[in-house]
């Protein structure tokens, strides 16, 4: 039995205390979960494949559960959102087993830094159909090439999604006596748990990063910091996810885009600001090009979800709504975190016990105390994240925490403990000991840097001729015999093949009966920002 006098604070011991009551323990396990896999398609030899994306996979558009990120050689797979993480893994494997199925000598590239690229105008950019919604989608992507460059677009990563439930956040806000709306509550508790995630989330990046080198020719010229580990190879010795650093996504041009996240309006006003305000060399590009749009607007950003952000407050939006819309209206229904790497030596680019740790490292970020931030708070939070992501295994190495210093590896293994009681509640729940036990999987990470997913893969990669792109491959072909040794079931393959053909003729139906130009399409898209009373400010 847990002891709820090792809580963290008044707020958490009086919401544990609440929560773990015996009328109110199930409602633990009716938050959901979800994942977005993204993954690159390679040939044997580890080259691109720039063939378009598979029809046997039906619609990029259309199918819920298989579609493409920024290339049509960038695949993205999408779990259902389930009450357990554990159900959510059973179907991303279930994707990618059937995935395996339409696949002729190609396969998947388990890692987040990309394999070897060709020249940069032969990356094929996301294909989506000629109806409204599949173009502007392409054309955000015509100007992420713009703004960006390919290469960068081509990182592919794991995004966890994770709500708590609705009935939960009711019980939360009853038992504070709070006056605000039902929606208003929940949104701005969301708002608290992304505060702490900044607060705590160089913890994940040391727990769990996984691209501690690269690619030399990813960098495509651009100039960096990084050491040489061969010919082929670029590294730091001890960092934990070059692709979460300023090498891998990067924009100067959003630094400091977003305030500090005290309040949802905050946030959004902040966003729907940047997808106005225009940005003089985005002008210089143009919109149109030859008569053909290029980018959706020349303004900071084209949509919100340009924003490279770590987390998201997220709802589901419905077709041609944008994102701030959706929160405008509704308010927010989860949260999507977006700094996890793919893990290289996992089939699935992420395990049940990664997930167990990230429920109950999520749980504590929604139930602790989140007291309000500032700028100078906001500044601490990134240079402790920038400091981990570069350098997180160096020997000693000293984070901020309210201006003063601290070793990484002591504050890590004191938000372990103070994570242990929102794991032994969620096991008590779910009647098993796997959050527990991940999070001692996680402790010794913290004793022993060499547990880590980085300095494994730097282990591999020596072992690999110095070569991030020897071992990239040797793992990919390890993970794509692995699930084309154990294909699915033909009912599961009878399942995704009807997904399919329905996503094909729903992106065929979409098209035949769609009105009015694109032009008038996108003028009416990009004016609906503007249009938000609840974002507007003074």
């Amino acid at each position: 039995m847990f002891d709820l006098n090792n809580a963290n604070s008044p707020v958490l011991q009086q919401r544990l205390q609440l929560i773990s009551s015996q009328a109110n323990l199930a409602l633990l396990g009716q938050g959901l979960r979800g994942i977005e896999r993204e993954t690159l398609r390679v040939d044997s030899k580890g080259q691109l494949k720039l063939t378009p994306h598979p029809p046997a996979l039906g619609s990029a558009l259309t199918n819920p559960l298989i579609t493409t990120d920024y290339s049509e050689s960038l695949l993205e797979f999408i779990t259902p959102a389930e009450q357990d993480i554990a159900i959510a893994l059973q179907k991303l494997d279930d994707i990618h087993r059937f995935t395996y199925t339409k696949f002729g000598d190609e396969m998947l590239w388990n890692q987040s830094m990309p394999c070897q690229l060709p020249d940069e105008k032969d990356i094929p950019i996301a294909w989506y159909g000629t109806s409204h919604i599949g173009m502007i989608k392409h054309v955000y992507r015509r100007g992420l090439a713009l703004r960006y460059g390919k290469s960068m677009q081509c990182i592919a990563g794991i995004h966890y999604n994770y709500s708590l439930s609705e009935d939960l956040w009711k019980l939360l806000k009853v038992d504070a006596k709070d006056s605000r709306s039902d929606m208003d509550f929940q949104s701005e508790s969301y708002i608290g748990l992304i505060r702490n995630f900044h607060r705590y989330s160089w913890l994940l990046m040391y727990l769990f990063g996984a691209s501690p080198a690269l690619s030399s020719s990813f960098l495509r010229g651009r100039s960096h910091n990084l050491e040489t580990l061969s010919d082929d190879t670029l590294y730091l010795p001890y960092a934990t996810s070059l692709r979460m650093s300023d090498l891998g996504y990067q924009n100067n041009v959003q630094d400091g885009l977003v305030p500090p996240y005290n309040t949802l309006m905050e946030y959004m006003r902040s966003l729907s600001l940047a997808v106005r305000k225009p940005h003089a060399p985005y002008e210089q590009l143009g919109v149109k090009r030859d008569g053909e749009w290029v980018q959706i607007n020349s303004n900071v950003l084209q949509i919100e979800n340009e924003f490279y952000a770590t987390i998201r407050p997220k709802r589901v939006i419905k077709s041609g709504e944008r994102p701030v819309e959706a929160l405008c209206s509704r308010g927010v229904q989860y949260i999507e975190v977006r700094c996890m790497d793919v893990d290289p030596f996992e089939p699935l680019g992420i395990n049940l016990s990664t997930s167990r740790f990230l429920d109950a490292f999520l749980l504590f970020c929604a139930l602790e105390e989140s007291p309000s931030t500032n700028q100078e708070e906001g500044q601490e939070n990134l240079s402790n994240f920038a400091k981990t992501v570069k350098y997180g295994r160096q020997p000693g190495l000293e984070l901020q925490r309210h201006g003063a210093s601290v070793s990484l590896q002591d504050w890590g293994l004191e938000l372990i403990e103070k994570i242990r009681i929102l794991a032994e509640v969620l096991d008590q729940q779910a009647t098993h000991h796997q959050h527990t036990e991940s999070l001692e999987l996680q402790a010794a990470k913290l004793r022993d840097p060499n547990l880590t997913p980085s300095a494994r893969v730097l282990e591999k990669i020596r072992t690999a001729n110095n070569s991030y792109a020897e071992f990239a491959l040797q793992q990919s072909v390890a993970m794509a015999t692995h699930f084309r040794q154990q294909p699915p079931t033909p009912a599961v393959i009878d399942y995704f093949d009807k997904l399919a053909a329905d996503s094909l003729l729903e992106q065929q139906q979409m098209e035949q009966n769609q009105s009015g130009s694109f032009d008038e399409f996108i003028e009416d898209y990009r004016s609906r920002t503007s249009s938000q009373i609840c974002c507007d400010g003074p």
